[in-house]
């Protein structure tokens, strides 16, 4: 029953539909009750005056208990139907948020080999991203996501679809741009990640900006016993916000189906225990590359998340492991490059606003068929092994903020020396914004 009402909203909005004593909902607070509206022949002018006594009653209130009372909070029954709080910022059904990511960067390295369209890339200040994040309800049979992001020289348009929210089956489809569903962290904002900076794995893969583009893309909730959703998607293969490993800007439109981008994933959610969970996917993406004539290149990921956390006895403890693997193969002229790469990361929230976590990093150069290090031209400096070894505190000062010092030390082994990195980030949110993925 509950997997053939689940709509493939993601996992986070899957177990939002369980019973409160079931061992995969998470602990949440109860919701508030809805303030009731006015009855009907209260004039505007009349409220006005109620809401001005209440306003001096609490004044006199405060006066004599030594308090200062709160500013009103605006009403959601509001006739201009605005709402505007540091959590919720609604304009008629409008769900607004910004996000603010700007951070501190100190490098040993004259050039950091930072693979991130977000990451910090200079010493001094560096300002990440400004997103602006809109969702609303278009009518009963579509949705609307945009995510906006605003930088120092210019505004970038980074997902903006439309999604159903009405099929038959267990069904959904979502058209425009977005990025693809392709392991873990690609679909994802750095907002939600556990680290300043993106693993270069994945910049490596699929460029500063991860896998995206336009297209569409249908996703199936299955009816097993578990959590087993399917994903598909035909994207543009070409353009600057596209696949590295694919067409990316050297591409010359489209001339037949081969020219698409087919991207295909499966997402397994495992409840071990009340208080360990496990997911798992498999992901694959095929396109064209510019090397030559019909060549293609194919991309193959794995990941895991394990998640820990006690739901007995009001702990705050969480703990995390992810990782991610890839291996890559594509045609060049007169051979075929493969390399793996990948990471793995751990989190430990120890209080409510405090956690620890370390990430581990690695990544291969280019080999032919023979197995010997070829000429890569997408990175000619690549020509050996490369670790990089990341550690972070946390700090949450409120639900809307973050803090964060962050220090890494970079082993690419065709460089003479080590690379050394500390970052310092600050992060805010303001305004509705949706549930991160589980």
């Amino acid at each position: 029953m509950f997997l053939s009402s689940c709509r493939l909203a993601g996992i986070t909005a899957c177990l939002a539909l369980l019973p409160p004593g079931s061992a995969w909902a998470q602990s949440a607070p109860e919701p508030e009750p809805a303030p009731a509206p006015p009855p009907a022949d209260v004039s505007a002018e009349d409220l006005a005056d109620i809401e001005k006594a209440l306003g001096q009653e609490a004044a006199e209130a405060a006066r004599t208990s030594g308090t200062t009372p709160s500013p009103p909070s605006a009403s959601p029954t509001s006739s201009s139907g605005i709402l505007l709080s540091p959590s919720n910022i609604n304009f008629r059904g409008l769900e607004l948020s910004f996000i603010l990511d700007a951070a501190a960067a100190a490098f040993t390295a004259e050039k950091p080999l930072q693979s991130g369209g977000h990451d910090p890339t200079a010493n001094g200040f560096n300002l990440q991203q400004l997103e602006l994040s809109v969702h609303t309800a278009v009518d009963p049979y579509f949705q609307f996501t945009g995510n906006i992001v605003f930088s120092q020289f210019g505004v970038e348009v980074e997902e903006a679809y439309a999604s159903t929210s009405a099929l038959p089956a267990s069904l959904q489809l979502r058209a425009g741009q977005f990025l693809t569903r392709f392991g873990r962290l690609n679909p994802t904002h750095p907002h939600s990640w556990d680290f300043v900076d993106q693993p270069f794995a994945l910049g490596r893969m699929f460029g500063g900006e991860g896998n995206r583009g336009l297209g569409v893309e249908g996703s199936w909730l299955t009816p097993l016993p578990w959590y087993v959703e399917v994903i598909g998607s035909v994207t543009d293969a070409s353009g600057e916000s596209t696949a590295r490993s694919f067409l990316g800007s050297g591409g010359g439109g489209v001339s037949s189906p081969l020219d698409f981008q087919f991207t295909g994933a499966v997402k397994q959610f495992f409840p071990l225990s009340d208080d360990l969970s496990l997911i798992w996917g498999l992901s694959a993406a095929d396109g064209p590359t510019p090397s030559g004539y019909r060549n293609r290149a194919d991309v193959f990921g794995t990941d895991v998340y394990l998640k820990y956390r006690p739901l007995s006895g009001g702990s705050t403890t969480l703990v995390t492991l992810q990782g991610e693997l890839f291996y890559r193969r594509r045609q060049v002229p007169q051979d075929v490059l493969s390399d793996v790469n990948g990471y793995a990361q751990a989190l430990w929230r120890f209080s409510q606003r405090w956690a620890l976590a370390a990430r581990y990093e690695f990544g291969s150069p280019a080999r032919g068929l023979g197995g010997a290090v070829a000429d890569d031209p997408l990175d000619p400096e690549w020509t050996d092994s490369r670790e990089r070894l990341s550690a972070n505190v946390t700090f949450w000062p409120t639900e809307f903020s973050r803090l964060r010092l962050q220090a890494a030390t970079d082993n690419a082994r065709w460089r003479e020396q080590r690379d050394y990195s500390v970052f310092l980030a600050l992060e805010v949110v303001m305004g509705a914004h949706g549930a991160h993925a589980f």
